[in-house]
């Protein structure tokens, strides 16, 4: 039987931490090389709309390719709209046909089960990215940790080269008694002593 992940939690604390970014900080850069701020809230978007689409398999255009950042698309009610999609994502993946069976997601089909836990891991990494871009705290709900973790190890391994591509950066080596926020987003591409400037 498939375990359900309740993307809840990280989800309303990415939307907190979208509420909080400032317009003079849309053009900061953030942990994701590629893109500002605004970019970053673009992308956040509209993965909140491919994994909502995922979800509930309606399997549109949302779902063929998977979401770019440009800060430019930015519609000026995105301080409302994309918390209001936060909380429909979370909301589809309460439902257990949400886990069961196939979809896709970024154009790819997968397991809705290996869906859901992208969509939570992505959740929670973007969540990290805006709190150190923006000088918020990030408060980690503990079992979306975990289950991120898990999943970001497994993407880890060699064997997982070719799908880490496009999905994580190379591995940033972190102590292995450092804390687990720290180990899981060494292993997702991102240095967790990035900070600001």
């Amino acid at each position: 039987m498939t375990t359900m992940l309740d993307l809840g939690p990280t989800a309303q604390q990415l939307a907190t931490l979208l509420r909080g970014v400032t317009d003079d900080q849309l053009t900061a850069q953030t942990p994701c090389d590629e893109y500002t701020v605004g970019d970053l809230i673009d992308h956040i978007g509209g993965l909140s709309q491919a994994f909502t689409t995922a979800a509930t398999k309606d399997l549109g255009p949302a779902t063929a390719q998977g979401p770019s950042g440009d800060a430019t698309r930015l519609a000026p009610d995105w301080r409302v709209r994309i918390p209001q999609q936060l909380v429909a994502l979370a909301e589809a993946w309460r439902k257990p046909d949400a886990w069961e069976g196939m979809t896709r997601a970024g154009g790819i089909d997968l397991p809705a089960d290996v869906a859901g836990k992208v969509a939570l891991n992505e959740l929670l990494i973007h969540g990290w990215d805006v709190a150190r871009a923006s000088g918020q705290p990030f408060d980690v709900d503990p079992p979306a940790l975990d289950a991120s973790m898990e999943f970001v190890s497994l993407m880890s391994a060699p064997e997982q080269a070719a799908g880490r591509d496009g999905l994580f950066g190379p591995i940033v080596d972190v102590p292995g008694d450092a804390p687990l926020l720290d180990r899981t987003i060494g292993l997702s591409g991102r240095d967790p002593s990035w900070r600001a400037t």
